[in-house]
């Protein structure tokens, strides 16, 4: 206790949080404009950085610290008054900055909209990839109350860039976005296949390109872990699963940009934050652990 704090992911002082000295770039996005339940999605990022703050550098799995690999924490990205589109080219220029300047990018949400622009400023350094979803719902509608650009149909917009998704946790989504699945020969590995198949980990692996985006959707987790998201649905991931998961990928695949979204804080309770950010350190970690 008593130690000084700078007001960024992790608290890290600026010798491991310099910008041109970084291997990562984080960037809050407090976004929630197509949320379609309970809002304040907004308020996710913010609640993820000061959690992080209260997180130890060392790692018990590894044994080590992973911070000084730098992790810089952007500034956050306004919402765009003028809609979901506009947002959507603002998120994509500002992560494109990041990218082109060589650093692994990791947004924090924000809405689960918010990943496309993600993805396809990744894009532009990794042309071929693949994404792991990690998330409750398919998010595959064509559109949704109004704008393609809903979080409920940001996974439909990265497969119309060419992009293959394995989605994993999914326990709900519409007959429609079942159809759209069996019409396109994929299915995803569902919460309860997480328990029935002893395999599923090797399969949402093998399913994968080589370079992969990793998304994480908060409500992929079941609620008992995190209940401060805007839609949370039982029957979730916990936290091994998802952490296993992601190391396997780490293992034999290359990860090259995440996201964790849909974190929405709630009145006296922090776990879903803590677990939030807790994960991004931990998936650093795992990446870092398996860097040649």
């Amino acid at each position: 206790m008593g130690e000084l704090r700078y007001d960024n992911f992790l608290g890290l002082e600026p010798r491991y949080s310099d910008y041109k000295k970084s291997k990562y770039a984080l960037l809050p996005i407090p976004y929630d404009a197509t949320t379609s339940f309970q809002g304040g999605t907004r308020n996710g990022p913010r609640a993820i950085l000061t959690a992080s703050q209260q997180v130890e550098l060392f790692d018990e799995e590894f044994g080590r610290e992973f911070h000084q690999i730098g992790i810089h924490t952007l500034d956050s990205l306004a919402a765009n008054a003028s809609g979901p589109e506009a947002m959507h080219g603002d998120i994509f220029n500002a992560a494109k900055r990041a990218v082109r300047d060589g650093k692994f990018l990791i947004g924090l949400g924000g809405e689960h909209s918010v990943t496309s622009a993600l993805i396809k400023a990744v894009k532009t350094r990794h042309k071929q990839l693949s994404v792991l979803q990690i998330d409750a719902h398919a998010d595959l509608r064509d559109q949704y109350e109004g704008t393609p650009y809903s979080h409920a149909s940001v996974m439909r917009r990265v497969l119309e860039m060419g992009v293959s998704i394995v989605p994993v946790g999914i326990r709900n989504y519409s007959l429609d976005e079942h159809k759209f699945m069996k019409k396109h020969g994929f299915s995803p590995i569902s919460a309860r296949e997480t328990r029935e198949n002893p395999q599923w980990i090797e399969q949402a692996v093998s399913s994968l390109t080589d370079n992969v985006y990793v998304t994480i959707d908060i409500d992929g987790f079941d609620p008992a872990y995190a209940p401060g998201t805007g839609t949370p649905e039982p029957g979730g991931l916990d936290w091994f699963q998802v952490t296993d998961l992601i190391r396997a990928v780490a293992l034999e695949k290359t990860i090259v940009g995440a996201d964790v979204v849909e974190v929405a804080p709630q009145p006296g309770s922090v776990q879903t934050e803590f677990l939030a950010a807790k994960l991004v350190y931990k998936l650093i970690s795992q990446i870092e652990s398996t860097t040649k």
